[in-house]
């Protein structure tokens, strides 16, 4: 595979010299420095104890000519925290490549595929660098313009395993079919799709299914299939202010571990939103249901591991620090959710926001309430106002796996943001929060000031204090009677520098562990402490 990506790379280069094309790229590099601080629970793994420092990145390259795009990206890992937050990780080699050739009405692209079928909720291979998620389908795809109104996909291929680089594909092979169209009647427009999906298990992946299902009491063991088949039906329909978008997804039954027991079941799941908006009013309702949905290359792998689909998230994701510790993550066994978002602006100087979210299990367990209020405000000739709060109940039990006593967080949490902006280039922003929680750590203030020069310079310094840290058990700190816990502060100071497609940032970090999301993707993180720099470019 080395030598492969050494020849595909001498391609690039020798189609740029001897003949006319664009060369584009860009880089992105992440450096760690670790500091050991036992207060805040970052120690006791090599990264403090032994290595120090460490670091990752990701070169991409891409070269267009005569309908041609070829794209190679190399992944590097040195003692990177990045795949698993507790130990070093290095790799070095080709993370992605592909050819992609465009005709008329045809396009043929072979080797790492990015895409998806609807909202993702089938199939959708994609990368997120925050949570290490890179499922490229590694194989290939043909997409076909039927008509101007109706475009074919067909792919197939192996999902990249990203335990490793060079391209390590997991055994089970995949193949999909999707078709999509584009209709207008009148005022009334419509992109109506559907979707098919195939995964066949390989010899491997199987052995290791029946070997769990023969552990398994008898009463529970039943026969595994080697295929899977997976359907989709969407539908966006759009008429004057109206959007509704509705999908309906049907798997075959087949292994999925569920209570820690590989058991037989079909899945389902039945997704819809509808927005409306005009001038000064804008409402939004989602809502979904899932029933056994599990989605991966075989029933054999775990948490981030050969993820397959991605499901829409009914939950806002909050940017507020405080708020954002508790983001749910979608729930691909048994969820009910539904959400309501209403935007009013009485005038183009203010504008308010009210959201309320609701989400259980099939069997009506809790797992997730929030009622979500903010006010806008920039009528002042160089000052914007932002006044909320939040109220919370969260699932933190089976959210973040915590075996507490009362597996519901409650919490309420105001914020303010006030920006004043000294003339068209600077500008300072201050952030004030707090939460009011008894459970896990208890209650947080956190206090933000920012400085930016636009468009070179960005500066910041914030304090996460756990203002009134919770003495019974459900503190993950506890350690028995008599408990009696730290207040820590968790500093960050930030400066940020642009000039052109370069961004260069430098940070000293104290970040309190956690659950880390990216569109309702969620992997828990440990505490860290250091320094953290990062580089991206674009060329």
């Amino acid at each position: 595979m080395k030598k492969s990506a050494i020849l595909f790379l001498l391609l690039i280069i020798s189609g740029r010299i001897l003949a006319q094309g664009t060369f584009s790229g860009d880089l992105m590099m992440n450096l760690n420095s670790f500091q050991r601080d036992t207060n805040i629970k970052a120690s006791g793994n090599p990264l403090y104890d032994n290595y120090l420092s460490g670091s990752d990145g990701w070169l991409d390259l891409r070269y267009n000519i005569k309908g041609f795009t070829f794209f190679v990206r190399a992944d590097a890992f040195n003692n990177s925290n990045l795949k698993n937050p507790t130990n070093a990780s290095t790799d070095f080699g080709v993370g992605a490549w592909s050819v992609t050739k465009d005709m008329k009405d045809l396009s043929i692209t072979v080797g790492s595929i990015y895409d998806q079928v609807g909202s993702g909720i089938l199939f959708r291979a994609y990368e997120d660098r925050g949570l290490l998620i890179d499922n490229a389908l590694v194989g290939i795809e043909l997409k076909y313009k039927l008509t101007d109104k109706i475009q074919l996909k067909g792919f197939t291929g192996q999902q990249k395993n990203n335990n490793a680089v060079n391209n390590l594909r997991y055994g089970p092979v995949l193949k999909g079919f999707n078709a999509e169209g584009d209709f207008n009647a009148g005022k009334l427009h419509i992109i109506p799709g559907i979707g098919f999906l195939n995964r066949t298990l390989d010899a491997n992946s199987m052995n290791q299914v029946a070997a769990s299902i023969n552990s398994q009491d008898l009463s529970t063991r039943f026969e595994p299939m080697y295929n899977m088949y997976a359907f989709s039906a969407y539908n966006t329909l759009t008429y004057k202010n109206l959007s509704w978008y509705a999908e309906g997804d049907y798997k075959t039954h087949e292994a999925v571990v569920e209570n820690n027991l590989l058991v037989d079941k079909p899945g389902n799941v039945e997704y819809t939103s509808i927005n409306y908006g005009k001038k000064g009013i804008a409402l939004s309702l989602t809502g979904k249901r899932t029933q056994d949905f599990v989605m991966r290359t075989s029933p054999n792998e775990i948490l981030l591991n050969g993820m397959v689909n991605w499901q829409p998230v009914v939950a806002v994701l909050r940017p507020e620090r405080l708020i954002s510790r508790y983001t749910p993550a979608s729930q691909d066994i048994s969820e009910v959710a539904g959400g309501a978002n209403l935007l009013l602006s009485p005038n183009d100087v203010t504008n308010f926001t009210v959201s309320y979210t609701h989400i259980n299990t099939l069997d009506n367990q809790e797992l997730f309430r929030e009622g979500f209020v903010e006010g806008y405000y920039q009528g002042f000739k160089s000052w914007i106002f932002q006044l909320g709060a939040q109220y919370l109940e969260y699932n933190i039990a089976l959210y973040q796996n915590k075996p507490i006593p009362d597996p519901i967080l409650y919490a309420i949490t105001p914020f303010a943001e006030i920006t004043y902006r000294i003339n068209e280039k600077k500008s300072i922003r201050a952030e004030l929060q707090y939460m009011d929680a008894k459970q896990d750590y208890g209650s947080w203030a956190f206090a933000l000031l920012e400085y930016d020069l636009a468009p070179k310079w960005s500066i910041s310094v914030s304090d996460m204090y756990n203002i009134t840290p919770d003495k019974g058990p459900d503190n993950p700190n506890y350690t028995g009677p008599g408990f009696s816990p730290k207040s820590n502060h968790y500093y960050n100071i930030f400066a940020a520098y642009t000039k052109g497609a370069n961004r260069f940032s430098l940070a000293y970090v104290k970040q309190v562990d956690g659950i880390n999301c990216t569109g309702g993707v969620c992997r828990y993180e440990p505490a860290f402490s250091g320094v953290k720099a990062t580089i991206t470019s674009s060329f």
